[in-house]
C-alpha cells in the first residue's frame, strides 16, 4: 500500500513567474500566482509544476563531475528538431545534442534546470 501520492514538483528559481511563463509556453496551461514567491502552472496534461522563489538561487551544475545531477525533467516531443528551435527561442540553453545522433537531448531551462526534450 502506497504511503502518498505525488502532488505537484517544486523547482526553486529566483523568479518563479518567468519560470512558471516559460514552462507554459513549453508544455501548456495557465499560470497561476500565490504572491510573489509562490507560482503554480496548471491544466498542461501532466503532473503539476510549482515554481518558488528562493533567494540566492544557485543553478544546478550538468553533467557534474563530482556527483548526481540530482534531478531532471523529460519531456516528450512529437518532432524533435522543431521543438529544440522553439525550447531555445523561449530562452532554454542546450547543454548536450549527443552529437545529433540520440532521440533526446539535455538543455538548461532560463533559471538553470536540467531538461531532456525526448522524441516519441
Amino acid at each position: 500500500m502506497a504511503v502518498a501520492t505525488l502532488n505537484v514538483v517544486v523547482l526553486d528559481c529566483p523568479d518563479p513567474a518567468a519560470l512558471a511563463r516559460f514552462y507554459a509556453d513549453v508544455l501548456g496551461g495557465t499560470v497561476e500566482a500565490d504572491g510573489d514567491d509562490w507560482v503554480d502552472l496548471k491544466g498542461h496534461g501532466g503532473t503539476q509544476l510549482a515554481f518558488q522563489r528562493a533567494p540566492g538561487h544557485t543553478p544546478p551544475a550538468w553533467p557534474r563531475p563530482d556527483g548526481g545531477q540530482q534531478f531532471h525533467l523529460d519531456l516528450t516531443v512529437e518532432d524533435l528538431r522543431a521543438s529544440h528551435d522553439k525550447v531555445l527561442a523561449l530562452g532554454a540553453r542546450l547543454l548536450d545534442d549527443g552529437g545529433g545522433d540520440r532521440t533526446w537531448r539535455v538543455y538548461a531551462d532560463p533559471a538553470g534546470h536540467p531538461f531532456c526534450l525526448c522524441a516519441c
